[in-house]
């Protein structure tokens, strides 16, 4: 009975020894796989830069994709809808309907021109103030400037907003030009579907750089790899560090393609600015956020190990120890 619970205890304990001693050795056979990557400068430095230029493309475009949205919204918010009142309609009546349109949950701000006020600004643009003062009456109705939300500025939801705001007892007309609302959506969204080509493209390149140079690396220690099977060695164990050698590729690639798409953002501040200035915008670019920063070194991450394990599985198997 005794020499059960001993038994027992015995492999209690060698669980735990090998619980305890696997981090151990993770991490001595990542830091001797980042050894193997500094015996070997050039070609690692060679890798790092393909796989950072590779995904500097598409996150470079992701930063363009980013600042054109914020410029859409901003034209998106600017959009709005003139409504041409009937002329029978007196200045209270016109009130009445602003304030009524101010209660729209779609409409954000309301402007009020009165007839008047749009004959005195007609006089000045056209440039006929001296002929307009011979008119018996005024020809120009009372207009109202509807600005909607952000989210009732989409092509679909102004036209539903439009039709709302024509059946208005007091409304004559009302005009939207709603063809480059959805022009400017149909190019946003060309753009995010090259975008996303692009980037898958690149993506799988960068698996498949990865994926050869390990390959490459499995090669050249393709008879220490014999021999180590031969001693014993599982699949595994050899398998590591090339995983980890995909990991670290994966690390350095990301960190050089935020600091190339980072260096990019700020070289290009400048001359957006001077150019938005003479437009007298306030828009800035906007570079990658943090967050965003972190995804791209995942990725890369991702994709370094997904190369390396696809090159590991298949060849490192078809490695055999030579039986003579």
């Amino acid at each position: 009975m005794s020499d059960f619970h001993s038994s027992k205890l015995n492999q209690r304990n060698n669980l735990l020894r090998r619980l305890l001693t696997l981090p151990i050795r993770h991490i001595q056979q990542a830091i001797g796989s980042l050894g193997d990557l500094w015996r070997t400068p050039f070609t690692s430095v060679m890798t790092v830069f393909v796989l950072g230029i590779s995904l500097a493309l598409p996150a470079t475009l992701h930063l363009f994709v980013k600042n054109a949205q914020q410029v859409s919204e901003q034209w998106d918010s600017a959009s709005q809808i003139t409504l041409f009142l009937k002329l029978s309609i007196n200045d209270k009546s016109a009130q009445n309907l602003v304030k009524r349109l101010k209660l729209y949950p779609e409409v954000t701000d309301v402007h009020y021109i009165s007839a008047k006020q749009a004959l005195k600004e007609f006089k000045i643009l056209s440039g006929f103030g001296q002929s307009l003062e011979y008119l018996e009456k005024n020809p120009l109705p009372a207009t109202i400037l509807v600005i909607p939300t952000n989210r009732a500025s989409q092509a679909d939801a102004a036209n539903e907003l439009l039709a709302k705001l024509t059946q208005e007892r007091e409304v004559d007309q009302a005009k939207l030009d709603l063809e480059w609302l959805t022009r400017l959506e149909a190019i946003a969204q060309l753009i995010k579907d090259i975008v996303s080509c692009v980037a898958l493209l690149l993506c799988l390149s960068v698996v498949l750089i990865v994926g050869n140079t390990i390959r490459l690396a499995i090669l050249s220690q393709q008879d220490a790899i014999a021999i180590m099977k031969l001693v014993g060695a599982t699949d595994s164990f050899i398998q590591r560090p090339f995983l980890y050698s995909g990991f670290w590729y994966g690390i350095f690639g990301g960190i050089l393609s935020w600091v190339v798409v980072s260096l990019l953002a700020q070289y290009l501040s400048t001359a957006v600015g001077n150019l938005t200035d003479l437009y007298q915008s306030n828009f800035q670019l906007q570079g990658l956020a943090y967050s965003e920063a972190a995804m791209l070194i995942i990725l890369a991450v991702l994709l370094g190990l997904v190369g390396s394990y696809i090159s590991v599985r298949n060849h490192i198997r078809a490695i055999e120890p030579n039986a003579d």
